[in-house]
């Protein structure tokens, strides 16, 4: 990849961090045992895993019996909607892994409740109220049978950032568990377990620097889940499957990378995000930033826009001729040509969804990137022009 090539879509995934990569290559190479066999081998990969989730733990304020490693955001979050009981209500704009899940519930007679978003892309605690009091009978959960609010901390689409500790006091007065989808939240956003109150809390690696395929389950105490694999007793005999050392390792590196610099990257994301965005007005007046005009209310380094009478497709395309990566609506139906559900959700015309774009950029992004891309918005509006 040349140099001057733009990298802005880390909403669907960064470039793994230099601190992951050197921490994954010694289980790469010589650190090949199996962390479930008792031999040295086995017993020094054991130690990585254990010292892995240690600072995964302390990142986000839990403790290490509190972690289980994953695949990613997708089965975490596949395991809370699937391994809880009882009514279930989620967000209409939930990523597919929640939604998905929570249709295949319902399939097999488990009620489940929609929770509509603003059309600033967030769902409050006013939102929750009102279809916990819509409920057939509101407070109805029984105890051992308590159900789940799975709500995002942070939208994959629009970048909007949700009041989780909020969310989470609603769901548990009505006596709900709550689960909070962070994938897109972690290692970008303060994230505290403990001041949250979460019960459940899921990411996913490749957000935040960490290598693709590895992630993890938050569980407040160690909650017993129903088992979503089964096998050996990996993961204190909560999910099976032999556990991927290399991908642990490096995950847990990369968020203690991203959590480290965290201040820092917040306040120049923010900066370039709010260039990006004043350029865009200036090159399109009638454009619009999709979800909250408040910067502390998205993902820092977030800008979903919409451009009237510029088709989100044809804009790609110049964008990926100028060496440019960003995304139109989110990256799992990027092959898809129909409107996306988010966009939906928060009240957009099927014509304004089309001609949304999403840029997402990341801690190596520069103000020559943001150049670039008000460049290639500037060939747009040229091209459309003529």
């Amino acid at each position: 990849m040349t140099t001057n090539h733009v990298y802005a879509d880390h909403a669907a995934t960064t470039p793994l961090l230099p601190e992951a990569l050197e921490a994954m290559l010694p289980w790469l190479k010589n650190g090949f045992g199996n962390p479930s066999s008792l031999h040295s081998f086995g017993r020094i990969a054991r130690k990585a895993v254990e010292d892995a989730r240690a600072t995964v733990a302390g990142c986000i304020g839990a403790t290490p019996d509190e972690i289980f490693f994953t695949s990613g955001g997708t089965e975490a979050n596949n395991w809370v909607i699937k391994g809880t009981e009882g009514a279930l209500a989620v967000s209409t704009y939930e990523h597919h892994s929640v939604l998905n899940a929570a249709r295949s519930e319902a399939q097999r007679g488990r009620d489940v409740f929609a929770v509509q978003p603003t059309g600033r892309g967030i769902v409050g605690a006013r939102q929750l109220k009102a279809t916990l009091d819509a409920l057939p009978n509101p407070g109805h959960q029984c105890p051992g049978n308590a159900g789940l609010v799975s709500i995002m901390a942070a939208q994959n689409e629009i970048g909007t950032v949700n009041p989780v500790k909020v969310l989470c006091s609603e769901a548990h007065s009505r006596g709900f568990l709550f689960h909070a989808d962070a994938v897109q939240a972690v290692g970008k956003l303060p994230v505290d377990v403990r001041d949250w109150d979460v019960d459940f809390l899921s990411a996913s690696a490749h957000k935040f620097g960490g290598p693709k395929g590895v992630g993890f389950l938050y569980a407040k105490g160690g909650s017993v889940l129903n088992r979503l694999l089964d096998g050996g007793a990996q993961e204190s005999g909560m999910r099976a499957g032999t556990e991927n050392v290399a991908g642990i390792v490096g995950m847990a590196a990369a968020l203690e990378t991203s959590c480290g610099r965290m201040g820092e990257s917040e306040a120049t994301l923010r900066l370039l995000a709010a260039e990006l965005a004043a350029g865009l007005s200036t090159l399109f007046p009638d454009a619009g930033v999709i979800g909250s005009p408040k910067p502390i209310e998205r993902i820092p380094g977030f800008v979903a826009i919409a451009i009237p009478g510029h088709p989100a497709e044809g804009m790609l395309h110049i964008f990926d001729m100028k060496g440019i990566a960003v995304s139109v609506g989110a990256a799992c139906n990027s092959r898809e040509t129909k409107v996306s559900h988010v966009l939906k959700a928060i009240g957009l015309t099927n014509n304004e969804a089309r001609c949304t774009l999403r840029i997402s950029l990341g801690p190596e992004n520069t103000e020559d990137d943001v150049e670039q891309i008000r460049s290639a918005l500037r060939l747009v509006k040229k091209m459309s022009a003529s």
